[in-house]
């Protein structure tokens, strides 16, 4: 892959990031949407294919990033109730950043234990 290929993919998957975070001041429900989306599975699953062409690679990075989705949620659930717990922002995110890394590293043993056991 060129150089020229991976800049045009980080410009295209910023841009993503930049829309979803504008669209979310002017309406945060409207930014949320485009935020939940899971547009960088998408890009990154095509990108697998297009660089690969093998559907076996892919398939199981689409396992791989179910079994991670959900550990993923522990942050969107302890932000919002820390923050109006009267937490600051930083902490707030800290804490639920360390504790999405905590999950992420359950939710990585069990499915290697799963992908394993098949």
């Amino acid at each position: 892959m060129s150089w020229l290929d991976l800049v045009i993919r980080g410009l295209f998957s910023g841009a993503v990031v930049v829309i979803a975070s504008e669209v979310a001041k002017k309406t945060a429900i409207f930014g949320a949407m485009i935020a939940s989306i899971p547009i960088v599975s998408i890009l990154s699953l095509t990108w697998v294919y297009e660089d690969t062409k093998d559907v076996a690679q892919v398939a199981d990075f689409a396992e791989s990033i179910l079994w991670l989705v959900l550990p993923s949620t522990l942050l969107f659930i302890l932000l919002p109730y820390l923050l109006r717990q009267g937490w600051s922002f930083e902490n707030s995110m800290l804490t639920g950043i360390t504790a999405t890394i905590l999950a992420y590293g359950i939710g990585i043993f069990l499915a290697t234990s799963y992908i394993n056991s098949n």
